[in-house]
């Protein structure tokens, strides 16, 4: 199996899909695959390694919101409550509608409060800027900067639809780990560090990149229309107001893979347990009722396209998580819990057949097509080759 996999992301590498990628995957007895392909950037002759450093972005949002689950389990936080008691901001949001023909937005009160469910399912109304251009024209009008300034007035965005009526990608998670920090008194990065990543061993999980992490940070890369690949220059402030749970975390494949090994695990790993088993089971179960996860849509085609995951099937939300509603072919069982980062980063955990794994790749847009084929290639051979 190890050598079929391995040929397959050669491959891509010599088919210029990817300059480099590293993959790893487990299953309920321990790691059964890992390898690194390739080079650290397009214009690096630096061998890809397994502790290279990536910006994980999204994949950030998982671990996030195993944060605020476990201030859940300490009775801190609740999931169905209005979250305004814990951050008065978030009873201010208003509800875009539109713009006046002067340019001035149109919006009203929402028709319910925002609760840390709506939060951590993409159903609070939140958008991003990034993708959303509508909220970006409302953020221009109002002044307020974007997301990836990690400011406070960043999280002021209006909402697109009232909380738990719909679903959109957005700034959801990033007011989560707020509410992290808000009640933990911590800044989100320690409160990881000690709750999560110290008891898990996943020494090189961080905000802030110490001097051998940025030894082995893999640089981010950009692919032009005509498809070559150029550096490019992407990073998050170092002195935000806040820390950016949505998106902001440094890691490895080998570290990410020991937090989706805890989740595969019902909430331990190595005798470590981090969660409930029952926190673990919720995380993993449909949070958004009779919502579909639409087709993913983009008006920022050069950090983004759009894309429809799991063509022709229902898809639903966990806690931080998309669920596929039907096994895939050759791949995945049913309601496996996955998400993945803007540079192309990807994961999956598979409750059903017992298989966890981690592709990281470092290159815009989100959902190239080279890199998704090369993520599907991935998945079947691994599970091919467990018979």
């Amino acid at each position: 199996m190890n050598q079929k996999i391995a040929d397959l992301l050669e491959r891509a590498v010599a088919s210029g899909a990817v300059p480099g990628v590293v993959a790893m995957a487990a299953d309920a007895d321990g790691v059964i695959h890992e390898s690194a392909h390739g080079v650290t950037g397009p214009e690096r002759d630096v061998a890809m390694q397994t502790d290279s450093v990536f910006r994980i972005a999204s994949m950030t949002k998982a671990i996030t919101s195993t944060a605020a689950m476990l201030l859940v389990e300490r009775g801190l936080l609740a999931l169905d409550e209005p979250m305004k008691a814990v951050a008065p901001e978030l009873g201010e949001a208003r509800v875009l509608e539109g713009f006046a023909p002067d340019g001035a937005p149109r919006t009203r009160a929402p028709a319910r409060d925002i609760t840390l469910r709506h939060l951590l399912t993409h159903t609070s109304g939140y958008s991003y800027d990034l993708f959303n251009a509508q909220v970006g024209r409302f953020m221009e009008h109002a002044g307020l900067p974007a997301i990836t300034t990690c400011s406070f007035d960043s999280l002021r965005a209006p909402l697109v639809f009232d909380p738990g009526s719909a679903w959109e990608y957005g700034i959801g998670i990033d007011w989560a780990g707020r509410l992290v920090e808000i009640v933990s008194g911590q800044k989100l990065g320690a409160f990881l560090a000690e709750n999560l990543f110290a008891p898990l061993g996943m020494r090189d999980t961080a905000f802030d990149l110490r001097e051998d992490m940025k030894d082995r940070l893999v640089d981010a890369a950009a692919r032009d229309p005509e498809g070559r690949l150029s550096r490019l220059e992407f990073e998050f402030p170092a002195d935000g107001d806040f820390q950016m749970g949505g998106g902001g975390l440094y890691s490895t494949a080998a570290d990410y893979l020991r937090f989706t090994r805890m989740l595969l695990g019902g909430g331990q790993l190595d005798g470590q347990r981090v969660l409930k088993p029952e926190t673990v089971a919720l995380m993993a179960e449909n949070s958004i009722g009779e919502i579909e996860v639409p087709k993913f849509e983009s008006d920022n085609p050069a950090m983004a396209l759009p894309v429809e995951m799991f063509p022709g099937q229902v898809k639903r939300w966990g806690l931080s998580f998309l669920l596929n509603t039907e096994d895939v072919p050759g791949g995945r069982g049913a309601y496996s819990l996955t998400w993945a980062g803007v540079h192309n980063t990807f994961f999956w955990i598979d409750p059903k057949r017992s298989l966890t794994a981690v592709l990281m790749m470092q290159l815009l847009p989100a959902n190239d097509p080279q890199v998704l084929s090369t993520l599907v290639d991935y998945e079947l051979a691994l599970y091919a080759g467990r018979g």
